[in-house]
């Protein structure tokens, strides 16, 4: 159900469809190049590694000023934090090797998972929500196994491409699904 009883949730809606929007090219374009260079991690993967969760950084402070005027940003926040301790621990864990980059990746899309899930929870009154439930959920699951695929014996970095393409279509999907409430229906 889509219904949008305040103009303050029309204006955050039509804010969040145009961040989901760039979001989704992101992701999508970040896979495709990562794609030609995720087997080995060189100088464009680690950068292309670190650069996912900084892109996580700036659209998370473009959401929380679009939201304001609908909830607490707070959750936003630690998420912006959250992810500037992830870009900085990749860059770190790059020196060491897949493995340790699995397991900071891991644990970054476990907590930012869980963020993402808790503000689509409190954003369900907005409408298309269920698309970033979902994935926030998808995300813990697959910061699990990115944390477990770090033991295995040949570990890869082609998961982080796996983790994009579902992120960026859930994203596209709420997009077009936020329609409805940035038209204040």
């Amino acid at each position: 159900m889509t219904t949008v009883a305040a103009p303050g949730l029309s204006t955050t809606a039509s804010a969040l469809r145009r961040l989901y929007f760039v979001r989704f090219a992101f992701a999508i374009v970040w896979a495709l190049v990562m794609f030609t260079t995720a087997e080995h991690l060189g100088p464009l993967a680690a950068t292309l590694l670190v650069l996912y969760p900084l892109f996580d950084v700036a659209a998370a402070i473009v959401d929380a000023r679009a939201s304001r005027s609908t909830g607490s940003p707070t959750l936003l926040y630690l998420n912006v934090a959250i992810s500037l301790i992830a870009a900085v621990g990749l860059a770190f864990a790059g020196a060491s090797g897949i493995p340790a980059v699995l397991r900071v990746w891991g644990a970054w899309a476990v907590a930012a998972g869980l963020i993402q899930l808790i503000v689509g929870v409190t954003r369900r009154r907005m409408g298309g929500q269920w698309p970033m439930i979902i994935s926030g959920g998808i995300s813990v699951l697959a910061g699990g196994s990115f944390i477990v695929g770090a033991s295995a014996d040949n570990p890869v970095l082609t998961n982080a491409i796996g983790y994009a393409i579902p992120g960026a279509i859930f994203f596209l999907i709420s997009a077009i699904r936020l329609g409805r409430a940035a038209k204040g229906n």
